[in-house]
Parts: structure tokens; sequence; C-alpha cells
């Protein structure tokens, strides 16, 4: 059970113990054909070496042996990693040569802009069961204001017809939206085209970085964002899906379990560069704390004091008394930082956060009603 209603005085159960999985992000190549506004990398022509990728792959497999997971995930990232197929093919075959070895259970995902993406890849990505997130922000300008090409021209018509592309030939892409205050307004219209065609989705506010903090435009104004999620949830409401959704409806904020912190970055999260580098998060992929030579390098990430500090929301002020604090867990901990300097305090979207919890468990609610007598809806609440 999801642990979100239970009897007054109370307190919820936390998930106890350590997560099963072991999540690493490969930084296959820093190079794209995109250059979008919210980007964090400066797009230098390097990529990661098929000898690399293999010791990152170790790496983590020894990390998730010497700690107790039970399940290994790659992420095969950039840049934009469709300029390395062929490398995430080798890639992923090793890795699944090395999960049955050890015993271990394997997922895989390609974060892409799709624009690259073709009928060939889609079959080898069905073949080596590995999933698809694609980024899309909105419908035609609304997107396009993010996300274009390094001439200029926009990607809303290529990355549409990619979408659909991987739809007719059987493979279902999770949608990855970033909302900024300059895309907020469209957000009900991209909503709409996600829920036509049934697919999972996520939707994340923009953060600042050192690349993009000269668009004062898109930093989130609260009005803008809260209204043009709320017009969004309008929509869902109207075209309620079958699959559950709390676990990415509202940016890092994850209403599907209760927990103490926020995503896995210095818990169980590795971010590998093309160089064999390790990171705590890709967002400061450039400020390495170990590599992929050292026999267990979660331990190192986790021993950090100087890097990024993930702490539990019970450490956080403002967080402590706060009703949604399990499921919430602060926020994001760079975006945090950025704003205030300090680690140990409530997010700056904490009055976005608030505004739009108790509506997006009035549209589970309205999902569960609705979808009752589904056996398959039903064993995964109670599962």
């Amino acid at each position: 059970m999801q642990g979100l209603i239970v009897p007054l005085r109370i307190q919820p159960a936390l998930v106890a113990g350590e997560p099963a999985s072991l999540t690493s992000w490969l930084h296959l190549t820093d190079r794209c054909n995109l250059r979008c506004d919210y980007c964090y990398l400066p797009h230098v022509r390097e990529d990661m070496s098929s000898e690399t990728g293999r010791a990152a792959i170790d790496a983590t497999f020894r990390s998730a042996l010497a700690n107790g997971f039970k399940q290994v995930k790659l992420k095969y990232a950039g840049g934009e990693p469709l300029l390395r197929f062929p490398l995430i093919v080798e890639q992923h075959r090793y890795a699944q040569s090395l999960a049955e070895k050890y015993g271990l259970g394997l997922e895989g995902v390609v974060l892409s802009n799709g624009t690259l993406l073709t009928e060939s890849q889609i079959s080898t990505l069905c073949s080596l069961n590995l999933r698809l997130m694609i980024s899309l922000d909105g419908l035609g300008a609304h997107h396009d204001a993010h996300r274009r090409y390094a001439g200029g021209r926009g990607t809303f018509p290529d990355v549409a017809e990619a979408v659909d592309l991987a739809l007719a030939n059987g493979l279902t892409p999770n949608i990855s939206v970033t909302i900024s205050s300059r895309t907020a307004e469209g957000l009900p219209e991209v909503m709409a085209w996600i829920l036509e065609r049934d697919l999972p989705f996520s939707l994340n506010f923009y953060r600042e970085n050192e690349l993009s903090a000269s668009h004062e435009d898109m930093r989130l104004d609260e009005q803008k964002i809260i209204n043009g999620m709320l017009t969004a949830f309008k929509v869902i409401e109207n075209n309620l899906p079958r699959r559950p959704f709390l676990g990415g409806i509202i940016d890092r904020a994850n209403l599907s379990v209760s927990h103490t912190h926020t995503c896995g970055v210095g818990q169980n999260y590795l971010v590998f560069d093309q160089h064999g580098q390790a990171a705590k998060c890709q967002m400061h992929i450039r400020k390495p704390i170990t590599d992929v030579h050292v026999a267990d390098p979660l331990a190192v990430i986790r021993a950090d004091q100087i890097g990024i500090q993930n702490l539990s929301v019970e450490e956080k002020e403002g967080c402590k008394t706060c009703e949604w604090k399990h499921w919430c867990a602060g926020g994001c901990p760079l975006a945090t930082y950025r704003a205030t300097g300090r680690y140990d305090v409530k997010s700056p979207n904490c009055n976005i956060y608030k505004a739009l919890f108790p509506e997006a468990l009035r549209l589970e609610g309205l999902r569960l009603l609705k979808y009752q007598d589904d056996p398959e809806v039903v064993q995964k609440i109670v599962a």
C-alpha cells in the first residue's frame, strides 16, 4: 500500500532499508544536435570510448554487489546518446552478461531528444528490452521555446514524429516534460497530446544552472507554474489514464511512496562522464568525486562531504513538521542550494508543491474510482 491514508495519530510507515536498485548514468557523449536553453552542458566534441563504458559498467556492478543491491539500472545519456547508438547496443549486451553472471536484475533506458530515432533503432531497443525516454516540453512553439537545433530551427515536428514512429513499431516512450515560466501556459495542450497517445509521463520543473542563468524568463514564477499545472490537471481529470502517475506528476516529489530523500544522489546513484570520472549528479558532471578504477565508487560518493548533500527531509528546516514531508522530501537539493546557499532548508518551490499536492491526490482518487473494476489497476494498488 502507498500509506497515503492512515488513521489519525498514526505515523505513516517509511520505506525501510536501502533501495533495491543501483542506478548509473552513462554519459556516452557530450555532443548534441540540439541547443536547449536549459542545458547544463557545454557540448564539446568528446565521446565515451568502448573501454571506458565497460569500465563504468564493471564499476557499477562492483558497487551493486558490495552494497547488497538486487538490481542495476543503466541510463544511457548525453548529449544525445543516439549519436552513439552502436555503443548503447554494445554496452547493454555487456551489462546483460554481467547481470546474468551475478544474478542481478537489469533495467536500461535511453534518454533522448528523439530527433535521430529510426525504425531500425526502435527494433533494436525492443530486442534489448531497453526503454526510451523522449523530452517534449510542449506543442509547437512551446516546445521550440526550449528545444531547438544548433542552427536555431524548432524541433517539435521531428520529436512528435519520433514518438508516433516508436508507437507504430511497438515501443511506448516515456515523455519527460520540463516546465518553465516560458512554457507553463502550453502545458494543458501537451498533456492532452500525451494522454491521447496513452503515454507515461513525468512533469519536471526547470532548474537554473550556470549556462542557463541568463534566460531570466524561464525562472519559476509561482503563480504561472501553479496555474499551468492546475489547468493541465483538469485535462488529466477529463482523460484519466489507467496507469498510475503519482511518481512523476509533480517534479521531484514522489507521491507514490513515502521516503526521506528526494532522489538517489549520494544514496544509490552514480554518474560516469565520457572520461570515466564519477560524479554525484548529472548536473554536476563536471565536478567528479571519484572514477571507474576504485573498488567501490558508490562508497566514495556516499562518504563525500563536499559536493551535493542530499539530506534526509528530517534534517531540513521548514520540512520537519510538514504533513507532506515523506512524499516531497524537501525538493531537489541542487535547486535549494542555488536559491539559498544551504542544503538543510526546504525547497524554494515549496509553495508550488503545497498548492498542487492535494489536487494530485484527488486525481489519483478519481483514477482509482474510474478503474475500480479493472483487475490490473487493483493489483497495482495492493502490491
